[in-house]
Formats: structure tokens, sequence, C-alpha cells
């Protein structure tokens, strides 16, 4: 075997200029970004490497400059292809003056195309993103003018419409590892997650592309047990150490260092922490936890439904259902924030391709996720708002696959005032923006193309939806607000409203706990 162990300025020569770039990660866990620092400081110094396509799953990014918002500088990319940006925010930049041409494609169906690329295959077909902004005849996931070949394509297969999505050549896999020996093998010990580590290296190599891999630490050649290797180096071309880990090999979100208790590896106490405050999240999350059944398998989204799980613990209730995350987390007690896709105590952790094909294969008992908008008739908005994209993450392969569907979010938005007493809600200033609009600003969920029995519902502060093939019904409504001034005054269109139309629990809305394991007890 030859030596593979190469300084920076090696690596970043296998970079050529035009490549098909791949990254693995999730956030900045399993990020090579000092590989990235470097790629763009030599852009900077000398403008090469330039005109690269780049591929990636889940953000990339730490909310603060970090990640892949390295790589946005006009010149460097000529193309982007992922599934989410919400925290890239120098990317989404780039991408809203027109400075990169920029696709969002669901997340799991880019951990497929890799897959594909594997098999040898022109592309992928699915069901996922039919009738959305993903599907060609709206919008292709296209994110700019500057956008404009189609990389989706609507055929017929068998008498049913699907999507054809066009498997790319990855010309350079960049990945990352804790470490690696001088033949390349790569160990993933000290890593909150494995993330699309494998499905990266093996699609750059079964396209003849290379494959980069940056470590904590280097072993002699031989030191790495069969049973340590997760990736070997038969899939590796090239491995540099991390010379600032502090900065650029993070393990997950703001937390530097190695936590066992976030790999499943040690089990400990859950932590402590402070309740929740009594505020709209709170109130949304309650409500939306009394939709999860004992024994559910459940899935959690960015933003407000983080909240569930925090409510979960509070309750007492995390060992009465199983939570996940499309990270690739089974089980435990999912984080929140920046460190959004890492679980403390989980039961397993798989990677992200694994965790997508138990998603789209109907794993899921429910899923709990996010809306910026939702219409009349009944689509839903969670990736661009405001003109300001966020991206759909895993949220239509989620959305199209799962039984129950809870949307969570603050009926309207931006300095929105409310006071919570005693068992009520009153609106003191009412949100700038209305988020039940006429038409929604880009159709992420399209009730029409839902799965066949699907349940789906949006939850907010002050009322609850059903969402059925003609639109919204409304349902549930807090005690405190009115309903002519506070609800169907703040909305574009007139709902349709339950003939049981009933009051949100009282409980919701007081400081003490709301009884969620006694509720889901007599459930079982």
């Amino acid at each position: 075997m030859t030596d593979k162990v190469r300084e920076m300025g090696e690596v970043l020569d296998l970079v050529r200029d035009g490549d098909v770039v791949a990254c693995s990660g999730f956030g900045v866990a399993a990020l090579a970004e000092e590989v990235l620092v470097g790629l763009e400081g030599r852009f900077l110094a000398v403008g090469r490497p330039k005109n690269l396509t780049l591929y990636n799953g889940s953000g990339l990014s730490d909310a603060n400059g970090g990640g892949s918002d390295h790589l946005a500088h006009e010149g460097l990319l000529k193309r982007i292809v992922a599934g989410f940006f919400g925290f890239n925010y120098r990317m989404r930049e780039l991408i809203e003056r027109n400075g990169v041409e920029a696709y969002n494609i669901p997340q799991g169906v880019v951990m497929r195309l890799l897959r594909e690329r594997l098999l040898g295959n022109p592309g992928h077909i699915t069901r996922i993103g039919l009738g959305t902004f993903v599907d060609p005849r709206a919008e292709g996931g296209r994110m700019n003018a500057q956008t404009t070949e189609e990389i989706v394509e609507l055929v017929n297969l068998m008498g049913e419409e699907r999507l054809f999505y066009r498997v790319p050549r990855i010309d350079v896999g960049i990945i990352r590892a804790t470490a690696a020996d001088s033949d390349g093998n790569l160990c993933v010990d000290e890593e909150a997650l494995p993330s699309d580590i494998r499905v990266v290296a093996m699609a750059a190599r079964a396209s003849g592309g290379r494959v980069i891999a940056q470590v904590k630490h280097i072993a002699r050649a031989g030191s790495l047990t069969a049973d340590k290797i997760y990736l070997p180096g038969i899939f590796v071309d090239a491995v540099v150490q991390c010379r600032e880990p502090q900065k650029y090999h993070r393990f997950i979100g703001n937390v530097v260092n190695f936590d066992p208790s976030l790999t499943g590896r040690l089990k400990v106490k859950t932590p402590t922490a402070p309740l929740l405050p009594l505020d709209a999240k709170k109130i949304i999350a309650r409500r939306a936890a009394l939709e999860m059944l004992p024994g559910g398998v459940v899935n959690l989204g960015v933003g407000t439904p983080e909240f569930i799980a925090a409510i979960a613990v509070e309750e007492g209730v995390t060992e009465m259902t199983t939570l996940t995350s499309e990270s690739g987390a089974i089980g435990g007690e999912p984080c929140g924030g920046q460190e959004f896709g890492a679980t403390r105590n989980p039961v397993c952790i798989f990677d992200q391709p694994t965790q997508f094909d138990f998603y789209v294969g109907g794993g899921l008992d429910a899923a709990f996720l996010g809306f910026a908008q939702a219409d009349e008739g009944g689509n839903v908005n969670l990736s661009r708002f405001g003109g300001r994209i966020y991206g759909c993450g895993g949220s239509i392969d989620i959305t199209q696959s799962t039984r129950r569907v809870i949307f969570c979010g603050s009926f309207t938005a931006g300095e929105l005032e409310e006071e919570i007493g005693d068992g009520f809600l009153v609106v003191k200033r009412e949100g700038r923006s209305k988020k039940f609009v006429r038409e929604v600003e880009q159709v992420t969920y399209n009730r029409k193309s839902a799965p066949d029995g699907q349940e789906a519902s949006i939850v907010t502060e002050r009322a609850v939806f059903r969402l059925t093939g003609s639109g919204l019904v409304l349902t549930e409504i807090a005690p405190g607000v009115d309903l002519d001034r506070d609800i169907l005054a703040q909305m574009e269109f007139a709902p349709e409203i339950d003939r049981n139309l009933r009051m949100m629990d009282e409980a919701l809305f007081k400081s003490g706990p709301i009884g969620l394991r006694k509720r889901m007890a007599g459930q079982c």
C-alpha cells in the first residue's frame, strides 16, 4: 500500500477547475472544513480552482460563515445542488444575487443520487417531489434566474407520474473521519454522526474521481483493526491531518470536543435543564406533543418542532416514543439549536442514506415540521419566505412518505407579542406578516400529492387546523382569543370551520405539567 498522508497543498491540487465536488456532513459534523478553508484561500490568492459544482445533502454550516460558506465566492462556485441552505447565510446571499447557479432538491434524493452513481444508473426515479416546487412543472428546484438547466424531468412509469433526477459524476469527494492510518483506512470513533461519509467516497470512486479525507489523527499502517475501520483505504486517495481541530474539526455545532453521550457509546443521566419558558413556542410544542402516540416512531424537524423533545423530557415520556432525526439518530433525546442533529443517549445512529431509506419506506408513524406559510388549497411552504431561501431539507421526503404530519409554527410572524395567562392567551400586538395566505410563495408540501390516507394538521399557539384535499379546516382555538379578530381577520382566506370547533386544552397555557405521560398511557 502507498502512504496516502499528504500536506494540505498537495490535497488542494486534487481539486481542479470545473470539478464536481461532493462534501459529507450535517451542519459541521462530519464536515472536512479545513479543506474547504484551504480551497477558499487558494481561490482568493490565485483564482483557482474555479467553476466548481458542489453537491451536499444537509446544510453544511455553523450559521457564522463557516462550513460550505467558505466556498460562497462568485467564480469559485459555478453551481450548487443542495438539500438545505438555512444557516448558510453567505451562500444564500450569493444565490439571491444570482452569483451562482443553485438547485434545491430533497435531502434524501441527494443521498440517492450518490447511490445511483454507485450502480452506474443515469438517474433516480421517484415520486418524491411531485407537486412541489421541485416538480419541473413548477420551478424544477431552480433557486434563481441564473439557473436555467433542467436537472429534474417528469416521466411516466407504468401509467404513473414520477420524477427523474439526473445523477451527477463526482470528480472529488471530500469527507471527514476521526483517524486514518497511512494506508487511508478511516475510523469515525469520535464523530457525532457518520453522515454520508461512505456514500460520498464510493460515488466519487465509482465516477473515476478522487477522495480526500480530513482527519484529526494519523496512525501507523495496520494499527487500525477491522472492527474500527468505517471506510477502507481502497476508497481514499489522500489523507490530510487537520491542523486546527478546535476550529475546523468540531464535533457538532458549538460542541468542539468529543462527547461520548452523543454517540451512544456512553449512557448518561439526562442533564437537568430549566423548564422552557411559557411562551408561544412551548404552547405549540405541547399541543403538537399531544399528537404523539405511545410506541410511535417520529421525526422532529428543525425550528419549533425541536422544542417537542424538551417537552418530552419535561413530561417524562421519552421512553414512550422513539424520536428520530434525519441526521441518522434513532431514540434518545434530540438536541436543538446549533446542536440539531445530535442526540443524547441514542439507541442507534444510522448514516444519512439509510435513515432516508427508512423514512421514504414509510417507517415513521408521525413527523413534526415547521412551516412558513399555508394557503387555502392546503399547500404548505417550508422552504422560501419573504424572498429568502432556506431549502426543503428532508421535509419533502418525509411528508410524502409519512402517515401523519403535523406542521408547527406561530400564527403570524414578525414582532408578534402575546400574553399567556393562567389558562388563556391574549394577542397584544399582531405579527407583521400573515402566514395563512391565498397562495404560498413556494409549495414544499402539496396536500394533493400526499400519500393516500395521510392525516395532516397545522398547530399554532392560537389555532389548530386539519388539512384536507379541499383546504384547511379550523378545529381548535385558544382560550382567550377572539375568533373573528385574532384568527379569521389575520388570514387572507376563509377556512372551513369545523362544526364541532372546540377550545384548545387550558392546561397548555398553564405553568405546570400537562400530564402528557398519563394522556399517552391512556392511549395504550
